[in-house]
């Protein structure tokens, strides 16, 4: 089963999935859904749409230089087959996987680094700039000005015994 790259947003499209254009001199591309396809027809450069992953490799938001990456490749050169090495290969991909995974979670948790101290700077800002919005609940209890005042209303009799359940 031959899996193919979306030409815009570099998925992974499945056999019988997905759009497929020839250009005139027979340049193939192919996309994963409509959305892809559009983008391509008004002539939108993968590399300056946010959600695929040419804009994040760019930008630094994905990995983009991996050994593990290497055995993703499109290989063309036909190779003999090896019952063994088919086997270790196929033992082989779980290890790599695996490899992968925890090297994309250590690139994110690099990236967020700087972040919380931004987000925490933020939020300072926030409160010193509101801070008349946020009172404390003892400042509340010592200061009754500051609830709202309590309104009485006054029932009629007639009002009371109709609202009263009734008794058998």
């Amino acid at each position: 089963m031959r899996l193919e790259k979306c030409w815009f947003c570099s998925s992974t499209m499945y056999p019988g999935h997905g759009i497929q254009f020839v250009r005139n001199d027979a340049k193939i591309f192919r996309f994963c859904r409509s959305k892809c396809h559009k983008n391509f027809k008004m002539k939108r450069n993968p590399r300056k749409v946010k959600w695929t992953k040419a804009y994040r490799r760019l930008h630094g938001k994905d990995m983009t230089q991996d050994s593990t990456f290497e055995f993703e490749r499109k290989r063309n050169r036909p190779e003999r087959y090896d019952r063994n090495l088919a086997e270790d290969v196929l033992k082989a991909i779980p290890k790599i996987d695996k490899i992968r995974v925890s090297r994309e979670e250590r690139h994110h948790k690099n990236r967020m680094k700087g972040n919380k101290a931004k987000l925490l700077k933020e939020a300072a800002r926030e409160l010193e700039q509101g801070i008349n919005l946020v009172k404390a609940p003892s400042v509340l209890l010592q200061d009754p000005s500051l609830t709202l005042p309590k309104i009485k209303v006054q029932v009629s009799q007639q009002q009371a015994e109709e609202n009263r359940p009734m008794e058998e």
